[in-house]
């Protein structure tokens, strides 16, 4: 990654920080004590084993759960609630049914701002760049699960927001169309610097996107390990990563 590129990527993408945060989910603790920095700008990955609260850990950080104790911050400012400059994507179908691809893709857009008069050209260009071009008027419910995917990404990244959050958004997609949506997030990543935080209990995956990755455990050790991985992502051998991260899961 050049320099210039670097420096963008760091205007344009949110810092975020968990210090000492205890999280519950339907009042069950399931994170107690974590202290996790985001870098702006780099896609922090987080694993473990299910049930460990990566999930809530994703909801805290877009501002969906408060902390129990604890302090989330985004660029040093406290998180009390959403923000646009926050954005979700999950892995469920999130995609509104009676909105067509463009007009999902729009409504990301009306929310950020956008006049009217720009937001179906603007639409049109992110069906393009998520390779749909030709399906703006296809509904939800026509598409694939891997189109449907596609949308999501660009409704997510529409808003031009400055981190996002990503929740197991390929678990559902078979092995070919989900590697060809990883390599998708990477290219448009690449394009539209951001700061994304990706949960997977995939550890391929985890080192395939990941800039570092978060093994996260039970409440009693909430972060097992959180490792560099070494770039670039198409030459390097990874396989020491990954036996230390297959160890921290194990621990």
């Amino acid at each position: 990654m050049t320099s210039t590129l670097k420096s963008t990527r760091v205007a344009a993408g949110m810092s975020l920080r968990l210090d000492d945060v205890t999280l519950s989910y339907t009042g069950t603790p399931v994170i107690a004590g974590l202290s996790l920095d985001v870098r702006p700008g780099e896609i922090l990955v987080l694993t473990g084993p299910s049930g460990c609260g990566k999930s809530t850990v994703l909801r805290a950080l877009a501002g969906l759960l408060a902390p129990d104790s604890g302090r989330i911050t985004a660029d040093g400012d406290t998180v009390t609630t959403t923000s646009r400059d926050r954005a979700v994507v999950f892995q469920d179908n999130a995609l509104l049914p009676w909105r067509s691809v463009r007009s999902n893709i729009e409504l990301a857009l009306k929310l950020r701002g956008e006049p009217k008069t720009g937001r179906r050209a603007a639409a049109d260009r992110w069906i393009d760049e998520v390779g749909l071009t030709g399906f703006g008027d296809y509904f939800p419910k026509n598409l694939s699960g891997g189109m449907r995917q596609r949308v999501q990404l660009a409704r997510g990244l529409a808003g031009a927001p400055r981190a996002v959050m990503m929740d197991e958004p390929f678990g559902a997609l078979d092995t070919q169309t989900r590697a060809t949506v990883q390599r998708l997030l990477i290219d448009t990543w690449s394009t539209h610097p951001t700061t994304l935080v990706f949960v997977t209990h995939d550890v391929d995956e985890a080192l395939l996107l990941g800039d570092r990755v978060a093994v996260l455990g039970r409440a009693g050790q909430p972060l097992r390990a959180l490792l560099d991985v070494p770039s670039p992502r198409e030459s390097v051998d990874r396989t020491t990563t990954r036996a230390e991260i297959l160890t921290a899961l194990e621990n």
